[in-house]
């Protein structure tokens, strides 16, 4: 779903896209709405008009819950507000900058002179953005903060993700975040902030930000276009672990479709299976297009299964029903893995799935 840059277009912010974009939705840089993270912003926000901002912050969290396009939001309020000091910002509630406002203006442009993108690369050659973050990208740095930041505020960098430095890459910030330039601010986003080198981590102040509330993932579903049916929005919150990114994902994909699909399959299970449904199922989650929808089916029906031992545990089940899904997990595993390995019809696999689902649910009714 990455975007790539327009032909004939230089190779700058604007140009050179998002490796992870998602179609249909703003880039981080444009966006002016955050859903959630009110705790983490006030972190920011208060930091900030402290008027002894750390230089260097790590963004913490899963992948898709808005690392980015609250580094974002800090990044445009700091540029919009180069004085701490000032009512602006000691009097605000919040990071928001008017769309309209000239440093929004220039971040959704990718044209703000002090505020500098660090992404994977674009390699124009095979078409696709590279795996890592060179060091060559890196070097752009030292440009950067050779210059002066228009408004004598702070000039600011915002590397997406930190993760894909590499070995000389994540060197070389390193260098920077040892002798950081007066008034630089570096913005590292992580999906794992642990694998980060432990020189990077001791000298950055680590905000880690949790996955999004259901409501709020349905909430920004509605205000980003991605779907104007709130009950889709809210089907598609409830499988994305708190990841905008994932519930997207599961729109354009169609595994809500899934969810919705699966769901009468499994209330059902201790009962006669209705076959003709349990192969209409199987038939779409193994077409050749169905990747994505085969495996969420597993991992749903997984969850399922953890779900049932979880609640038969705490309903202090008889010990033959706990091992009637721990069976079932087995069996479930086994035929997945095997389906793998030797590229086996995707569709026996299901149908042969819910045949061990209904075995171990009238194994636990009895």
């Amino acid at each position: 779903m990455a975007k790539a840059p327009r032909r004939g277009e230089s190779d700058d912010d604007a140009a050179i896209g998002e490796p992870e974009a998602l179609e249909g939705a703003p880039s981080p840089r444009e966006q002016t709405l955050l859903f959630g993270h009110q705790a983490a912003e006030h972190e920011l926000l208060d930091a900030y008009r402290s008027g002894r901002l750390h230089h260097g912050w790590i963004l913490g969290g899963p992948r898709g819950i808005g690392k980015a396009t609250l580094a974002m939001r800090f990044a445009r309020f700091v540029l919009a507000h180069p004085d701490p000091a000032s009512p602006a910002v000691q009097q605000a509630t919040g990071l928001s900058v008017a769309a309209d406002a000239p440093a929004a203006r220039l971040m959704a442009a990718g044209a703000h002179p002090d505020l500098l993108h660090l992404r994977r690369p674009w390699d124009d050659k095979a078409k696709r953005f590279k795996t890592e973050i060179t060091v060559d990208e890196v070097r752009r740095l030292v440009p950067f903060f050779g210059s002066t930041a228009g408004a004598g505020g702070y000039r600011i960098v915002v590397i997406d993700a930190a993760d894909d430095l590499n070995a000389n890459a994540a060197n070389a910030v390193l260098k920077m975040l040892e002798e950081p330039p007066r008034k630089g601010l570096f913005l590292l986003i992580s999906h794992a902030p642990g694998r980060l080198l432990p020189t990077i981590r001791s000298r950055t102040r680590r905000l880690m930000m949790r996955p999004l509330a259901v409501a709020d993932v349905a909430d920004g579903l509605l205000a980003l276009g991605l779907t104007a049916d709130r009950s889709v929005a809210a089907r598609a919150a409830a499988i994305s672990e708190g990841s905008m990114r994932r519930a997207a994902t599961a729109l354009a994909g169609g595994a809500v479709d899934v969810e919705g699909a699966l769901a009468p399959l499994l209330a059902r299970l201790s009962a006669e299976p209705d076959r003709k449904a349990v192969y209409l199922f199987a038939e779409l989650v193994s077409g050749r297009e169905a990747a994505e929808a085969y495996d969420l089916s597993i991992d749903l029906i997984r969850a399922f299964i953890s779900d049932r031992v979880r609640s038969s545990a705490a309903a202090g089940a008889r010990p033959r029903t706990l091992a009637a899904w721990a069976e079932a997990w087995e069996k479930i595993d086994r035929a997945v893995a095997r389906a793998d390995a030797f590229n086996l019809d995707r569709k026996q696999v299901v149908v042969g799935v819910f045949q061990d689902l209904s075995d171990a649910a009238r194994l636990a009714a009895a």
